[in-house]
């Protein structure tokens, strides 16, 4: 089938020149939201995409069948704060999971927060809580529209009341409370001109600290910490003793500063700008905070330790020479999450080969106290304070929703976990599936793991519809998760779903980091085309049969992966994708993503991003491109949607008068959406929907119910 495809104004005159090459910039215009000329080029983008999704023949069955897997009651895992249990819980299908509060584990619930009272439509969200040291006031911030601006709130335990004020401005940050139960400390950009609703595409710079009193106006707060380089982005914490304030500045996506307050020096309270002191001046490591005694700080940290450790600094004597190793780098195993339970207890969350491992050690002497036997699988959530003995956490994998596990770590000796909650499906079989890992040779021979879940007695006849998902970057692991789309497509298409662990990624810590990202980047899209080479060579699909799936980071490996390889793919889906490789750091938050990308005002890396820039690098196949599919949303301030936008409008230019090009290339741009986090569940559901209408539409794919 040929499509008639909406034809956008090309402007040829628009060039730049970088390092002596000429490159041109045609649809430059499409970066500007608010232009009418944007805004029809959108509607008539829709007005393809649309009807072709809407028109799917099996629609209503997909929808209703998504819809039944979703509606079964979800849980985070219990938070003690004070004498409450705070405990997130969607009865099925709400838009936003409910905040319930309870006296004790087996006590009555009762509603505390709920976010589907921000909005009729389902579009404001909560994005994070947070409570005062005492536990008598609560932290929250919305976000609307899927936008990363937030406003933050703060509500009383005792009566579920509001204070008046509100914070605006804020992005990328939480609000560490004075253990004075006062006020607290959180990060906020200057007030923006003109609109700040998430469809904005100027750069966010010039964040800084603030001190805010609760229940004092937000023009009455308090500059307190302003360092030199506007381009920072700052975590802040209080101590665990409330003594001193820790502000660990970050540029990029990849290493951070340390700098510390002492508050206890504040005799007449929070005035004005604090004195910091700089234990880390230079962007070579992370370090991000987790536990003190005193003066004595843990961190945990890849300085020297490619697979992490934990270390402490002693802020009372802190050269790096003093530095003290608390728990050592492990040879294999990637220190993934380090949390302080019970006074004196470190919970340690490690990734062995791509799946997650729990040990308990000593936050004295870093001395092992425990292995935490559990499933194969993914702790997706860990709960647990230094104030509190009790320990929850989530396992989770490919075909189980959930399980909560408790364990009171007072104890001595520690018990092995038990079951708390139990999360099921109704009519859900998860014994019909089979998941296993592979390890495949890439390019460079390098073996690449990943997962294939498909059912039991599944035929390797190259036969079957295949869904291989992918991200390859900013240090991420994919470790096995639970998805409904992924089990309809399995079990409704009789398809084989693939979860690959390419390099960029943090599965094997730093080094596989290192391996795909900077001037490496190519090693990640290499790992994916091996991946769907490996599955035809081996029958578990064939190349008319082998969709792709990727999103913001991975929506570059999408379009990267089409680009390179029109020939392998069936169908590629974009989400909210990095595209446009030479200006992304012009945009938001885009700069901080240097780290993995390059500077393409730098040779070296713009010699680099031009070479794979999926934007840059779109031709008339010799055949023709896969089916493609580019999802975007007008409020994605993360990744901004011009980039879906101007490599839609230079595929459409490329290929609309190539006669072999038959597979649609179409986008869709969701109004009242951002990045992703947050997502309604009626607008999840949707998105989920287009996504296998468009497979089975463009792959000639059958439902079966």
């Amino acid at each position: 089938m040929k499509f008639l495809y909406p034809e956008a104004r090309r402007d040829d005159n628009l060039k730049e020149t970088f390092f002596g090459i000429e490159v041109a910039d045609p649809y430059r215009w499409l970066e500007d939201p608010d232009s009418e000329e944007t805004k029809n080029f959108v509607d008539a983008q829709n007005s393809i995409s649309e009807p072709y999704l809407k028109g799917c023949v099996a629609r209503d069955k997909i929808k209703a069948r998504l819809t039944q897997m979703l509606d079964y009651p979800k849980y985070s895992p219990p938070e003690k704060e004070g004498n409450h249990y705070f405990y997130f819980m969607n009865t099925g299908l709400q838009n936003h999971s409910v905040l319930y509060m309870q006296d004790s584990l087996d006590g009555e619930s009762k509603v505390f927060l709920d976010p589907n009272t921000f909005s009729e439509d389902g579009t404001v969200a909560l994005t994070w809580t947070s409570f005062s040291e005492d536990s008598k006031i609560m932290a929250y911030t919305i976000s609307k529209s899927g936008s990363d601006w937030c406003t933050i709130h703060f509500r009383k335990v005792d009566t579920g009341e509001d204070y008046p004020e509100e914070l605006k401005f804020v992005k990328f940050g939480q609000a560490a409370w004075t253990h004075d139960n006062i006020g607290v400390f959180y990060t906020r950009f200057p007030e923006v001109e003109g609109k700040s609703d998430g469809s904005e595409t100027s750069q966010n710079r010039n964040q800084k600290i603030y001190y805010h009193k609760i229940g004092t106006s937000q023009a009455e707060d308090i500059l307190v910490v302003e360092l030199d380089d506007p381009e920072y982005i700052y975590s802040v914490y209080v101590s665990d003793c409330g003594r001193w304030l820790v502000v660990l500045p970050l540029k990029f996506c990849h290493n951070n500063l340390i700098y510390f307050s002492d508050l206890s020096t504040l005799t007449d309270g929070i005035k004005g700008k604090l004195e910091v002191t700089c234990i880390v001046d230079k962007f070579e490591a992370d370090y991000e905070f987790v536990a003190n005694t005193g003066s004595k700080f843990v961190f945990r940290t890849n300085r020297n330790a490619p697979n992490y450790k934990l270390i402490t600094i002693d802020f009372e004597n802190y050269a790096e020479e003093n530095w003290v190793t608390l728990v050592p780098e492990h040879a294999s195993d990637v220190l993934e999450q380090a949390v302080c339970v019970a006074q004196d207890k470190l919970v340690l969350c490690y990734i062995r080969d791509v799946k997650n491992m729990l040990d308990i050690h000593s936050l004295v002497d870093g001395s092992l106290i425990k292995k935490i036997p559990g499933p194969i699988g993914t702790v997706c959530a860990i709960s647990g304070s230094k104030k509190h003995p009790e320990l929850f956490y989530t396992y989770i994998s490919f075909t189980s929703p959930g399980t909560i596990f408790r364990c009171d770590l007072s104890q001595s000796p520690i018990p092995d976990p038990e079951v708390f909650r139990q999360i099921t499906i109704p009519d859900y079989d998860p014994s019909i599936f089979e998941e296993k890992q592979v390890f495949y040779p890439s390019k460079d021979g390098t073996q690449i793991p990943m997962f294939l879940v498909h059912k039991k007695g599944m035929e390797k006849n190259g036969k079957n519809p295949c869904m291989v998902y992918g991200y390859g970057g900013f240090n991420i692991s994919l470790l096995p998760m639970f998805s409904t789309i992924r089990l309809v497509f399995i079990q409704n298409f009789d398809g084989i779903f693939v979860s690959t662990n390419i390099r960029g990624g943090g599965e094997y810590g730093e080094k596989w980091h290192d391996g795909g990202r900077l001037l490496n980047k190519q090693n990640s899209f290499d790992d994916f085309i091996a991946a769907g080479e490996y599955l035809i060579a081996e029958k578990y699909t064939s190349k008319d049969l082998l969709a792709i799936q990727g999103g913001s980071n991975g929506g570059l490996l999408i379009g990267a992966s089409v680009i390179q390889r029109p020939d392998l793919f069936a169908a590629g889906i974009a989400q909210v994708a990095v595209l446009d490789m030479l200006r992304y750091h012009k945009f938001t938050i885009g700069s901080t993503w240097a780290s993995d990308y390059g500077n393409p005002e730098q040779e070296e890396h713009f010699k680099n991003l031009i070479q794979y820039s999926p934007l840059h690098n779109i031709k008339v196949p010799e055949d023709q491109y896969p089916a493609l599919l580019l999802l975007t949303a007008s409020h994605d301030d993360r990744v901004v949607p011009l980039h879906s936008l101007k490599f839609i409008a230079e595929m459409h230019h490329k290929i609309r008068n190539h006669p072999k090009q038959k597979n649609p290339i179409m986008i869709q741009v969701e109004t009242k959406a951002g990045h992703g986090a947050g997502k309604p569940t009626n607008k999840r559901i949707e998105e989920q929907v287009d996504i296998l209408c468009f497979l089975m539409n463009s792959m000639g794919l059958n439902f079966r119910e």
